[in-house]
């Protein structure tokens, strides 16, 4: 039963791989990428039930973690192209681009003077 469950995550391995290098797309690319890690995360789980190793789950548990932060920063620089704090978003320009106007409170507006 085990054995035909390792055999499918073969098989979707291979599809996911002929997705990686046939997407027409790059999100289709990256797609790929994160689910090809979604199943080697099932790939580690199965193998440690089938070998009696319960050590292979927390491995599992650790990679799946590093499958969706690398995934968030793969998307984050395709979109910013810079993985750090680009000198276009500080909070510098952030507060240059809100006007300042009298309906935000100020700090001495907010504390109540006896």
């Amino acid at each position: 039963m085990y054995e035909i469950a390792t055999l499918s995550i073969f098989i979707s391995i291979v599809l996911i791989l002929v997705r990686l290098f046939l997407g027409p797309t790059l999100y289709d690319r990256v797609l790929a990428v994160n689910s090809f890690g979604t199943v080697t995360v099932l790939l580690i789980g199965v193998l440690g039930f089938l070998t009696g190793r319960p050590d292979f789950l927390d491995i599992a548990i650790l990679y799946a973690l590093i499958n969706f932060i690398s995934t968030i920063a793969i998307l984050k620089f395709f979109r910013y192209r810079a993985l750090g704090l680009d000198s276009a978003y500080t909070d510098e320009s952030i507060d240059a681009s809100t006007p300042d106007d009298a309906s935000q409170p100020t700090r001495s507006q907010e504390i109540p003077h006896d």
